[in-house]
């Protein structure tokens, strides 16, 4: 691998010389090994470490197939996928891989003893498959992580409705998080110029999701003028639904968990705050009943924020433990939009507050290749910017996915995989002085 990263430190290394590098026979990546599954059982999520499940092992380099591509990664980032797959919840993720493996020769090859996660990466083409022809050797890209296969007509209006749709380093092997991973060429976009490796990493998952949940025709249609309640407003989705609203037109409610996430809110460009640690709401009495009066009280609040008004959209994350205020306070007509479900996934509700008022619940998962494309493009211009708070070295994985479990994080957590240290690959320097205020706001510098 030494080889291929003096190449991309290099920065004069041609296409070409890219195409005749040798590839390894296996690479580092971090893994989860299937005879580990039942190594947390008895536990409370809380409790379960990723530190322990995690593995930095060296893999095989897979088959290159058609439409597919090699990537060198230089800088990946850690989802809450990456969790669950470390924590082996809600299910364990070797299910997905052989179930994969059954639709084809070449799937087959994802269904292995361990699985390499990861769903964001930003890093360099190495070598394309037979029939890619927009991305060559040498390429500088990010990609997004919708894997499809595309044989069946329902996905080809809206490919996240493909019946065999993935997420990749998920719900397939050869995840980001490691010196190569496998993609399809279609998951592929150009990394922004103005961003280091690790920061043109950090938006990939994250940013899709919510210019999908908030903006795109199959999300919520966010207009101007929209009061958008926005849970986690600091968090890696979170702090992007805050900057799509504000780019929108819009105004974000934005709700955080305490000063220090508040500031960076603020930071964005946001005005309206509620710090849910300063007023104390308590939606749930036991772990069975919900307090409709903490409702009334959070919908009292944005109303004072607001000047009297209701939320048009909630941008809902967080799932069960904030579900049921979420529905009360739309507005009436008003729009839900949910993905996720971070505090657990049996939404619990009044009806009365939905069907009486005509507001609707739309469920959001991921984007399509043209959302993600459109998300990378505001990326791209400076219009959006990275939520990237903190780096680890890919030896360090286990602890960036424990920060995001246990919620010791703001925006995004990255991960150098090839690079050797932060603040490489910037190629546009111009740009990103222009930004870099924006660019800093979840580093606190």
């Amino acid at each position: 691998m030494q080889q291929i990263l003096d190449a991309i430190l290099a920065g004069d290394t041609t296409g070409e010389e890219f195409a005749n590098l040798e590839l390894p026979e296996a690479y580092r990546a971090a893994t989860v090994h299937k005879d580990e599954v039942d190594m947390f059982e008895g536990l409370d999520s809380r409790d379960k470490d990723p530190r322990k499940s995690l593995h930095i092992d060296d893999v095989a380099l897979p088959e290159l197939g058609p439409g597919e591509a090699l990537v060198a990664v230089m800088a990946s980032a850690i989802n809450y996928n990456t969790v669950w797959t470390s924590i082996f919840e809600p299910v364990s993720t070797f299910g997905f891989l052989e179930r994969y493996g059954r639709i084809s020769p070449l799937a087959k090859r994802h269904d292995l003893p361990y699985h390499v996660v990861g769903s964001d990466l930003a890093g360099v083409v190495l070598k394309t498959g037979l029939g890619v022809h927009s991305w060559n050797p040498g390429d500088e890209v990010v990609a997004h992580c919708l894997s499809v296969e595309l044989e069946s007509p329902d996905g080809h209006n809206d490919t996240m409705l493909d019946p065999e749709q993935r997420i990749w380093g998920f719900e397939t092997n050869f995840g980001g998080l490691a010196h190569v991973a496998l993609v399809k060429s279609n998951q592929l976009m150009p990394k922004p110029d103005h961003l280091t490796w690790e920061e043109a990493a950090s938006p990939g998952l994250v940013n899709c999701t919510a210019y999908r949940q908030l903006v795109s025709k199959n999300g919520a249609g966010m207009k101007q003028g929209d009061n958008v309640l926005i849970w986690g407003a600091s968090g890696g989705l979170g702090g992007f639904a805050t900057q799509y609203a504000l780019n929108g037109g819009a105004v974000p409610i934005c709700v955080v968990s305490n000063e220090e996430k508040a500031a960076i809110a603020r930071s964005m460009g946001a005005e309206l705050i509620i710090n849910r640690s300063e007023e104390g709401y308590q939606f749930w009495k036991d772990e069975r009943t919900q307090d409709p009066r903490e409702w009334k009280r959070f919908g009292a609040k944005i109303r004072e924020l607001t000047g009297g008004e209701d939320v048009d959209i909630v941008f809902e994350h967080p799932g069960r433990e904030t579900f049921g205020a979420s529905v009360y306070v739309t507005r009436k007509g008003g729009t839900i939009t949910t993905c996720a479900s971070t505090s657990g996934y049996m939404h619990e509700y009044d009806n009365r507050y939905l069907w009486m008022n005509l507001k609707r619940i739309i469920s959001s998962h991921f984007a399509n290749y043209r959302e993600s494309w459109e998300a990378n493009r505001l990326i791209a211009k400076g219009m959006i910017h990275p939520t990237l708070s903190r780096t680890y070295s890919l030896d360090d994985v286990g602890q960036a996915a424990l920060d995001v479990h246990q919620n010791a994080h703001q925006g995004k957590v990255g991960v150098l995989c090839l690079s050797p240290e932060e603040g490489l690959g910037v190629r546009n320097e111009e740009l990103r002085a222009q930004h870099l205020d924006k660019i800093n706001a979840f580093r606190g510098v």
